[in-house]
């Protein structure tokens, strides 16, 4: 950094790397609306056939599984992203060069998907806050923080997979495959849009090893959708920081920075 400032004397040279990629970010969805409407499309279909076979009292669960599910297939956005730059546009050398550092770029890149993915999210917020409070499970001020957390957990988690596994890929044709097998898969094994007592024994033990799991039980357990006392609230959420945690911790051994 000290190399960087006396190069260019007077140049501002923190501060400005986060700015830069909410603006990409930004630019993203104002050169192209449909990206803000793509994010949502996929948690609206299950929505739709949910409503179809599900009594109405299982509307705010499934709405808040929408939330969870798209804030998880975000890392899928930044895997895209992170691949993309790396492969195609060599951009990852002009940062691994560069002052930046590879957790301040994972959260760039997370942070420019994440403005993408802003609509889809308050569109649903709206839609539980008006469900939910016409079926007894209100969206209260606890609730809409332990959800907001919940949401962002998995937002860190995710990306970090994303880039990840990004890391790993050859080439682009493995981009979209690779994303959706992962961020799918995992989003369809942890109990989003059902309570987790509906899964057979054997799914349930698998999907306790899943952070989005407890993200989804203490969501469910602050609207009061499931009953949960303080205590398992408590429980669930030292054990989506735990998951979380061994998360980041294996993505940091995978994600390649630096390295052909």
């Amino acid at each position: 950094m000290v190399g960087v400032e006396r190069a260019f004397p007077g140049v501002p040279t923190r501060g400005r790397a986060l700015p830069a990629f909410l603006l990409v970010g930004w630019r993203w969805i104002s050169r192209n609306p449909a990206v803000s409407v793509t994010p949502i499309l996929l948690p609206f279909i299950f929505l739709y056939f949910l409503s179809l076979i599900s009594p109405p009292s299982d509307r705010p669960l499934e709405i808040v599984g929408a939330m969870l599910f798209t804030m998880q297939n975000i890392g899928s956005w930044v895997l895209g992203d992170s691949a993309l730059w790396r492969i195609e546009c060599s951009l990852q050398d002009l940062f691994v060069a560069s002052p930046l550092g590879r957790v301040r770029y994972l959260f760039g890149i997370a942070f420019s998907n994440l403005i993408a993915m802003v609509p889809a999210l308050l569109v649903l917020a709206v839609l539980l806050a008006w469900v939910g409070g016409s079926d007894g499970h209100p969206l209260t001020v606890y609730a809409g923080l332990v959800l907001a957390a919940s949401l962002g957990v998995l937002w860190v988690l995710f990306s970090s997979i994303g880039i990840a596994i990004s890391s790993r890929i050859r080439t682009q044709r493995e981009i979209w495959p690779v994303g959706n097998i992962t961020f799918t898969t995992l989003g369809m094994l942890s109990p989003l849009y059902y309570p987790l007592a509906a899964l057979p024994p054997l799914w349930q033990d698998a999907a306790r090893f899943l952070p989005t799991t407890y993200a989804a039980l203490l969501a469910q357990g602050a609207l009061g959708i499931t009953p949960a006392s303080p205590q398992q609230m408590v429980l669930y959420a030292g054990l989506l920081a735990a998951c979380a945690l061994a998360g980041l911790l294996v993505t940091f051994r995978l994600y390649r920075w630096g390295e052909a």
